[in-house]
Formats: structure tokens, C-alpha cells, sequence
């Protein structure tokens, strides 16, 4: 499959997909592999929740930096 000039530049082997596609269905060495197939996003690692005493919590916050008279970060509204 792969002359001397395509080992030596890996582009070159964009040209022939075919031709590394059954290199590597050929190959012992891939074939002696573990396969595993792993779906990260199938799941969240942080369960999603809907938590009520937390949105009450963050409205405490806000209507308290309101009433003060200040935005987020502290400094004072215009």
C-alpha cells in the first residue's frame, strides 16, 4: 500500500483513503486491539436538578443588592 514516498510524507496518504482503509482492516497489530467505545455525553457527570431553595436563594441575593443599591459586582448603580 504505502511506497517510501507516502511513509515519508503522511499527506500523500490523503490521496489514496481507500487504499489506508484496507491497510488497516489488513493489519494484525489493529486487529489485537481492545476495542472499547466510550459515549462521555451520554450521561451528565452532574445530574441536572431542579432545586427550588436555590432560585429563592439567588432572588434573596438579587433584591438585597437592589435594595442597596448596588449591581453584582459591588459598585453602585448609575
Amino acid at each position: 500500500m504505502a511506497t517510501g514516498l507516502e511513509l515519508a510524507n503522511p499527506f500523500a496518504l490523503m490521496m489514496n483513503p481507500e487504499g489506508v482503509i484496507q491497510a488497516m482492516e489488513r493489519s494484525e497489530r489493529l486487529a489485537r486491539l481492545k476495542a472499547r467505545v466510550c459515549r462521555p455525553l451520554d450521561r451528565p457527570l452532574i445530574p441536572r436538578t431542579q432545586d427550588s431553595n436555590l432560585a429563592a436563594y439567588d432572588a434573596q441575593i438579587d433584591a438585597q443588592l437592589e435594595a442597596a443599591g448596588q449591581d453584582e459586582e459591588g459598585s453602585d448603580l448609575p
